[in-house]
């Protein structure tokens, strides 16, 4: 059975922020906090995967190190279960809905980046197209964070070192970006930049949500 994923960057007032907090960071503190989490996290960072094409080739007797190393980049980069739980309803606070209670509220298509992907995790790509050294650069926990305004600010130049690429680099990263993109879909090396720069030039706060939809 498929699966539909979303990662979303959307921007807030600090009310809003601080109304957030206390309900999605320790989630999020308890994805990191998760020793598997970090083993996975480790050992892409000390070896990243090769180019993604090569992936989906049969995988002999020799290869068991590669295919374990991909498995467990599917696992870091998949959504956790606690953040999934604010989607799925089942956090201590039940009522309250990332769909109705976050997503809904965005107004403005300038406030809102978000990837929707059939069978697949947008972070996935995101991160395997700009490599460990420039992941480990952005704020929170694989694609998951809450921000202040300030905290927005202050992060800003490491997710400007993360995202801005020379025309060779953006090229190698657009390489290995395999999701495809329509004509009005941002992407992934593109919208999460933006987000940051227009939170900042606009004294905002941002929410990063990894989940899968169905």
């Amino acid at each position: 059975m498929g699966i539909t994923t979303a990662w979303s960057i959307s921007a807030h007032n600090d009310n809003f922020i601080s109304t957030l907090a206390p309900r999605l960071l320790p989630l999020i503190a308890a994805e990191r906090d998760e020793p598997s989490a970090r083993e996975r996290w480790d050992s892409w960072r000390r070896e990243p995967l090769p180019d993604f094409r090569t992936w989906w080739q049969p995988f002999g007797q020799s290869c068991r190190r590669e295919e374990d190393a991909l498995n467990s980049l599917h696992e870091l980069t998949a959504s956790g279960e606690h953040v999934q739980k604010m989607y799925d309803g089942l956090s201590p606070d039940g009522d309250f809905s990332l769909l109705t209670d976050v997503w809904d509220l965005v107004t403005g298509a300038e406030d809102l980046f978000i990837s929707v992907q059939s069978k697949e995790f947008a972070l996935r790509s995101f991160f395997h197209a700009i490599g460990p050294d420039r992941a480990v650069l952005l704020p929170g926990w694989c694609g998951n964070f809450l921000l202040t305004s300030a905290e927005v600010r202050e992060t800003l130049p490491a997710v400007e070192r993360a995202l801005g690429f020379t025309p060779q680099e953006r090229a190698e990263a657009e390489d290995q970006d395999w999701l495809g993109y329509g004509d009005d879909e941002e992407s992934v090396l593109d919208g999460p930049l933006r987000m940051w720069r227009q939170a900042a030039a606009d004294a905002r706060g941002l929410c990063g949500l990894s989940v899968t939809i169905y």
